[in-house]
This record gives structure tokens, C-alpha cells and sequence, in this order.
């Protein structure tokens, strides 16, 4: 049996925290842009750490498993 969680938390985050996909924190000319599919260095920083606490908190503390087989 293939545990699948870590994979599919890791990926879902990845797509819903990508800068400038739905939204970018911070933004070039507000705090927080939605929709604008432009990114800077200072919103790669605070999404990547937004990215790592929440998959921290998702794989360390909730304990996600998705099994398969």
C-alpha cells in the first residue's frame, strides 16, 4: 500500500500558493494582488514560507495518509 498523502498535500499547496496564480502576497502595487500572474522575489519568500508551515502543520501535526492499493 502507497501512502499518497504527503504527495497530493504537497502538490495541491503548491498549485493554490504559486505567486500570482490566484493571488500574491505582497503584491507590486497593493498588499495583496489576485489574478495578476506577476511575481516578485519578496512574494517567492513569503509564499515559500506560507508553503512551508502549512505542509508542516498538514504533514507533522494532522498527519495526513492517503492510501492506495
Amino acid at each position: 500500500m502507497a501512502d499518497w498523502g504527503p504527495v497530493l498535500v504537497a502538490v495541491v499547496l503548491f498549485v493554490l500558493l504559486s505567486p500570482g496564480l490566484i493571488f500574491q502576497l505582497p503584491g507590486r502595487h497593493r498588499v495583496v494582488e489576485f489574478g495578476n500572474m506577476d511575481t516578485s522575489g519578496a512574494a517567492i519568500i513569503v509564499h515559500s514560507v506560507i508553503y512551508f508551515g502549512l505542509i508542516t502543520i498538514f504533514l507533522v501535526a494532522i498527519d495526513v495518509h492517503v492510501y492506495t492499493g
